[in-house]
Formats: C-alpha cells, sequence, structure tokens
C-alpha cells in the first residue's frame, strides 16, 4: 500500500484504500468477536462463582455459546431475515360495502 508523501509524482490508488478498509472491517470483526468470546468466558466464571450450580453454569455457558453463534453468523442470518420478510401478499378479499350494488346477489 502506498503511504501519501509530499512527492507530487506519487499517485495513491483508490484500490489500496479499498483494500485498507476491507483489512480494518475484518479486523474490528475479529476484535468484536474476541471480545464477546471473553465476555461470555466471564460470564461463565461468574455464574458458577455466584451461584456454585453446574446446571446455572450450563444455562451460561449455551446462552453464550448461542450469542457467539449469532455474532458469528449475522450475514447468513440477515439474508434469511430479509428471505422471510419479502412483501408476499396474497390477493385481497373484496367486501361488499354500503352503495354498492345488490348485496344479496353477492351472496
Amino acid at each position: 500500500m502506498h503511504t501519501l508523501t509530499a512527492d507530487p509524482n506519487t499517485v495513491v490508488l483508490a484500490g489500496d484504500l479499498l483494500d485498507w478498509a476491507t483489512l480494518k472491517t475484518k479486523q474490528i470483526g475479529t476484535l468484536i468477536k474476541l471480545v464477546v468470546g471473553v465476555m461470555v468466558l466471564a460470564a461463565v466464571a461468574m455464574a458458577y462463582w455466584r451461584t456454585k450450580s453446574w446446571v446455572a453454569t450450563l444455562v451460561a455457558f449455551l446462552l453464550g455459546a448461542l450469542v457467539m453463534w449469532g455474532i458469528a453468523n449475522l450475514p447468513s442470518l440477515q439474508t434469511k431475515v430479509g428471505s422471510e420478510i419479502e412483501d408476499t401478499a396474497s390477493a385481497s378479499v373484496q367486501v361488499p360495502g354500503p352503495g354498492t350494488g345488490d348485496v344479496r346477489a353477492l351472496l
């Protein structure tokens, strides 16, 4: 990657900036996953320390694992939610109201 210098002959390409931004985005994602993992481990340890119960510790571990799985699979979850919410409404039913003609003929 080129760095900005005072030399007017130096060319900084947009691709270099996009590569840098992509790299930083991936690094931030990795950092977030690492921080969440540490927080899950701390929550599991605190659950055991406070309750001294293996059931509470197991529940804390399973909930933490579920949160970490959700964070790791966020892109695929976003596409699944989008496909579930698409506008696929069926044809609406027309209900006759006042002034629309003879209602008994429609029944």
